[in-house]
């Protein structure tokens, strides 16, 4: 028995990041009955990428010629010699290889193929900043695919997404408001199938309860009530010392 195997090695960046590749197997053939590889005669692969139309190309053992047909990426090549190990090599990846990619071995025996699926990942760029008194913006940048953002504590929260670029890409934005409770620090986390993310951020002076007063603006209003009963008692004693004094020199 014979597992025709067809494999993809990739590697690659994008403004400064990593792009990752994830291969799943879409289809698989064996051969039931016993097959030597040097029988076969010609080595297929197929290339059919996201939004393009497909391309071919071949390697023949008989003659040992390779035939890149009317594929032109020449990022996409056979990894090494072919009669030997039938994979194929992506140097560098772009978010353009997504896609399905088909090998056909042609023997005397029959043809057989792998298909398989290329899923390119791109981690988002996270940021998290206050934009106003209260209120945190977490942004997960020009990532694919889209990322997925919470928050601790939970809040009031609105989460929208915007193609980036047109490349494939998601800029996912969630922004938080916490109205109703006295909070301090928050944290937004990122998960994203290429790495999950967290940052915290420190909130000025905590966030207010509009309608009931927090516990240390209650001591603030007591303190400075206090001062002026103070100043009025003090003024009070005053005016009253001079009044007297006027009453007793007449």
């Amino acid at each position: 028995m014979l597992l025709i195997s067809f494999i993809i090695t990739m590697s690659g960046t994008l403004t400064n990041r990593p792009i990752l590749g994830r291969m799943k197997q879409k289809q698989a053939s064996t051969i039931t009955s016993s097959v030597d590889r040097k029988q076969s005669t010609v080595t297929l692969y197929a290339e059919v990428l996201r939004d393009k139309p497909p391309c071919f190309g071949a390697y023949r053992r008989d003659t040992n010629q390779i035939t890149r047909g009317n594929c032109t990426d020449k990022r996409i090549t056979w990894a090494s010699r072919p009669d030997e190990n039938p994979a194929l090599q992506v140097d560098p990846v772009a978010i353009t290889h997504d896609g399905n990619y088909t090998c056909q071995i042609v023997t005397s025996d029959g043809n057989f193929y792998h298909e398989y699926h290329l899923q390119v990942l791109v981690p988002p760029e996270v940021t998290l900043v206050q934009t106003e008194k209260g209120t945190a913006v977490c942004k997960a940048a020009a990532g694919k695919p889209a990322a997925q953002i919470s928050w601790t504590p939970e809040g009031d929260c609105v989460t929208e997404q915007e193609p980036y670029w047109g490349d494939g890409t998601v800029t996912v934005q969630s922004t938080c408001r916490w109205g109703g409770r006295h909070v301090l620090n928050v944290s937004c986390s990122v998960s994203h199938l290429a790495g999950n993310k967290s940052l915290s951020i420190e909130l000025d002076k905590g966030v207010r309860t509009l309608g009931f007063p927090g516990s240390d603006l209650l001591i603030i209003l007591c303190v400075k009530f206090s001062l002026l009963l103070v100043i009025l008692v003090f003024a009070g004693f005053i005016h009253f010392q001079r009044t007297n004094d006027c009453r007793s020199r007449k």
